[in-house]
């Protein structure tokens, strides 16, 4: 009996799926200066607001996102969209995505470590390679989901 294989074999977490929207979200106005409410950019990325105060806080940590407090505050990005790769991204919100845990215990662990660690690296590479800028929807309107 054969199987067909996935597509897409990597499994993301919602978090990080959510975090590389907002981002991307965010990127649209990059340089305009202006400040994204959590609501809007929850209601435009259909987010729940109350998870994304966490996801924004952790990519606020990682020095990913600035924040402003008060009537003509909000979010937006720490720095030009080109210049966040996608590593950094998946190191601050699920970085457990980049752990190695290959064993080389037994006849054949050498080996298969060797191999999924060579994969491991070829992802960490790829994920070096891709930056916010790839996210951003070219053509939208950003000024329609900011206040």
């Amino acid at each position: 009996m054969s199987r067909e294989p996935k597509k897409g074999w990597v499994k993301l977490s919602h978090k990080l799926e959510y975090a590389c929207r907002v981002l991307g979200q965010l990127g649209c106005s990059y340089g305009q200066e202006k400040m994204a409410h959590i609501e809007v950019l929850a209601a435009a990325e259909s987010i729940p607001a109350n998870y994304l105060v966490q996801i924004l806080n952790e990519l606020r940590g990682a020095g990913l996102i600035v924040s402003k407090r008060g009537k003509q505050g909000g979010y937006a990005l720490a720095r030009a969209p080109k210049k966040i790769a996608l590593i950094e991204i998946v190191e601050a919100v699920d970085p457990e995505l980049l752990e190695r845990n290959f064993q080389d215990q037994g006849h054949s662990g050498a080996r298969v470590a060797s191999i999924w660690s060579e994969v491991a690296d070829c992802f960490e590479t790829k994920l070096r390679e891709y930056s916010l800028e790839d996210f951003i929807v070219q053509g939208a309107d950003p000024g329609m989901y900011y206040i």
